[in-house]
């Protein structure tokens, strides 16, 4: 005999079969979830709760923070001493015979500008001569004065200093826009510069030759002073707050 399927009997097989396939579908859900649980209780790979894994972690973060500020930064800078050194705090005195009525006025004679405009930058022998002129007869009873005469007046030559702040050659940087039109202190990107009586260090990179001034001393790239470092984002930082519009372009900076 033949059994019908009535449409109302076909419907309910197929909602039973649905239910059947979803309980299914979750109980292999479950199932993976569980086994998914119990890998990583038993895995070596990070397991979450695992006191030893941390204390690798630790270490291993600890040892990369001192390779990377502190082993890296030594191996990646050589320091390199000044041919000599130089006493700014003396020399900026008003009674030691530097024309200028401010300390500012004082700095511009040795680091003027030509009458081009450009920047003169580290005086040349010619502009110590003007009073230092005799060999043979100091003007004070420093060491560094009689290293001086020795050794570069008396031979008329050059002092090879060494550049804290000298930029790529495609970046352009103009002293006379940024003391005499925008009337700003010496101070804003070279600090108490002036007033120092020891040279600091000079500490250039191995790879690129450039001073770790332009970059900045802390290697992280952290900055407490606007003098602390000389990147691009510095100066686009003061630039946006204080220059104009126009003079924001990226031709200003960079020829």
């Amino acid at each position: 005999m033949t059994t019908l399927n009535f449409p109302h009997k076909r419907l309910k097989q197929m909602k039973n079969s649905t239910h059947s396939s979803r309980r299914s579908s979750k109980r292999g859900f479950i199932a993976l979830l569980n086994r998914f649980i119990a890998f990583e209780k038993n895995s070596t790979f990070l397991p979450p709760f695992s006191f030893g894994v941390w204390v690798f972690f630790a270490a291993g973060f600890l040892g990369s923070m001192i390779i990377g500020w502190i082993i890296f930064p030594l191996l990646l800078y050589s320091e390199q001493p000044q041919p000599m050194n130089f006493n700014h705090a003396l020399h900026i005195m008003p009674d030691i015979g530097i024309e200028g009525e401010t300390e500012a006025e004082r700095c511009l004679y040795c680091h003027g500008f030509r009458d081009d405009g450009t920047f003169a930058g580290i005086p040349r022998l010619e502009s110590c001569m003007e009073c230092h002129d005799d060999p043979d007869y100091t003007l004070g009873e420093t060491e560094e004065e009689k290293t001086f005469l020795e050794n570069y007046v008396a031979p008329k030559k050059e002092i090879p200093w060494l550049s804290y702040y000298r930029q790529p050659d495609n970046v352009y940087f103009s002293h006379i826009a940024h003391v005499k039109m925008a009337e700003m202190e010496c101070e804003i990107c070279h600090g108490n510069h002036g007033n120092t009586e020891k040279l600091p260090i000079f500490k250039a990179n191995r790879l690129t030759g450039y001073s770790i001034d332009i970059w900045g001393r802390n290697i992280a790239g952290f900055k407490t002073n606007t003098w602390d470092r000389m990147k691009m984002d510095d100066c686009a930082e003061c630039h946006a707050e204080n220059a104009p519009p126009e003079n924001n372009a990226c031709f200003v900076c960079h020829k």
